[in-house]
């Protein structure tokens, strides 16, 4: 079963994930603006390091964010879209979910907090535990707020469920507040993504409820409103 692997919540990072053979090609773009130029771009270089076409995909999965509007939103529609033009399903993962599920495979004991950039000095922040060898438990958020509430939390955690890992780029951002682990990633591998849906399907084959839908995961109300009624002139 192939997998085509897409997140787009900082810069734009694709992978096509096979359940038997594991990562077969990966691609990134370190651009945090550019998703709608550089993603199809990176999905083209993927197939094609891998010697495959969409012919060859069996489904699509796509980080959900959180993640600021718009590279968030192209991310998640090309997904759709790549899903209906071949008639395969499009699963959504948390982003926030992939980076701790990648500390876990480094520390699979550990209680992990994952911070993501959420610009406007805050930080998009969960809290995990692992779930099996390719899943999470989701034990706190996400929210978005203050990287000191964080700091806070994680020293909660570290008192009532230690060991606390630290990672994401919210870490590296404000590590004067809330640092890092050293060692831990700050990027999405997208190639995690097939992982865990691979994971939450099985789990779902066995009748358990799983999350694994496309919705965003804004966190924030849009900075743009509709504009309200005119005013009477009195």
């Amino acid at each position: 079963m192939r997998t085509l692997c897409i997140d787009t919540s900082a810069g734009s990072a694709v992978a096509l994930h096979d359940t038997e053979a594991g990562v077969l090609a990966r691609a990134r773009s370190a651009d945090h603006r550019g998703h709608a130029e550089r993603l199809s771009a990176l999905v083209v270089e993927v197939l094609e390091a891998a010697g495959l076409t969409t012919a060859d995909v069996d489904r699509v999965a796509v980080g959900t964010g959180p993640a600021p509007f718009t590279g968030l939103r192209v991310g998640i529609v090309t997904a759709l879209a790549l899903g209906r033009a071949r008639g395969i399903p499009v699963h959504g993962v948390s982003s926030l979910d992939v980076l701790a599920r990648q500390v876990l495979d480094l520390e699979p004991d550990a209680t992990v907090v994952v911070l993501g950039d959420a610009r406007r000095k805050e930080v998009y922040s969960a809290r995990y535990r692992a779930l099996g060898a390719d899943d999470v438990e989701l034990l706190e958020g996400p929210r978005v707020g203050p990287a000191a509430d964080v700091a806070g939390d994680a020293l909660g955690a570290a008192v009532d469920q230690p060991p606390v890992v630290v990672a994401g780029a919210g870490a590296v951002l404000y590590a004067d507040v809330v640092p890092p682990t050293p060692g831990t990633p700050d990027e999405v591998d997208p190639g995690v993504l097939g992982r865990i849906v691979a994971a939450r399907l099985a789990r779902a084959d066995a009748g358990e409820d799983v999350a694994l839908g496309t919705e965003p995961l804004y966190l924030r109300r849009p900075d743009v409103s509709p504009a309200g009624a005119r005013k009477r002139a009195s």
